[in-house]
């Protein structure tokens, strides 16, 4: 049994609300105490995000002109990112703990995420 339950329709819910909680979230907790970067990367990806989920092509994309595969590659890299910028940029307390629990959560999501209907007759016709 595929352990992976998160369709395109349920990913193409959560990206609004997570981008603008990206946008909204580092200026409510005062994140860029120990780095400036602990704020404006969090509303620099939010932004990304919201244009990255207008473009989708899913059911909730306005121009839909990149595959939800892209997408979800991307989600990942925002996901490793997230890990990764903590140690790399020295964040730390909120800062810190912001990233790698919202890392943690994009990778959550990105493994649990099923791949569309037609990627996979795509990627058995091939």
């Amino acid at each position: 049994m595929d352990p992976r339950f998160v369709t395109k329709e349920i990913h193409a819910l959560l990206d609004y609300p997570v981008a603008l909680l990206l946008i909204g979230a580092p200026l409510l907790l005062g994140l860029g105490e120990s780095h400036s970067a602990g704020l404006w990367l969090g509303i620099s990806t939010g932004v990304a995000a919201l244009v990255l989920t207008i473009f989708t092509d899913h059911k909730l994309g306005i121009i839909r002109l990149l595959p939800y595969s892209f997408h979800v590659i991307v989600d990942a890299a925002v996901g490793i990112t997230f890990i990764a910028a903590p140690f790399a940029l020295g964040f730390s307390d909120i800062d810190a703990w912001f990233y790698w629990l919202n890392g943690a959560a994009v990778l959550t999501v990105v493994s649990l995420s099923k791949p569309s209907s037609n990627e996979m007759t795509q990627s058995i016709a091939a």
